[in-house]
């Protein structure tokens, strides 16, 4: 029986984990470039009534993040 893999999108507000890897080579580029290194944790603060987008706090400040983005972000 395989394991999927936690996605930063299947987190509930309140919920953390910490960034292991990303799945899109090209969505990983911009979300390093805003902080979303592997290693760091990160925090679901709010989800909108629709699902998108995320709020989110890493590296001490909030970032928002849409839903499709937030599937990319493998968690540990």
């Amino acid at each position: 029986m395989e394991k999927t893999a936690k996605t930063l999108s299947d987190l509930f507000p309140g919920e953390s984990g910490v960034i292991k890897e990303f799945t899109d080579l090209e969505m990983s580029v911009k979300l390093m470039e805003m902080g979303c290194l592997p290693g760091e944790p990160i925090y679901v603060e709010r989800i909108a009534p629709l699902g998108d987008p995320i709020a989110v706090t890493i590296s001490g400040y909030q970032l928002s993040l849409r839903k499709q983005e937030a599937s990319t972000i493998i968690l540990v």
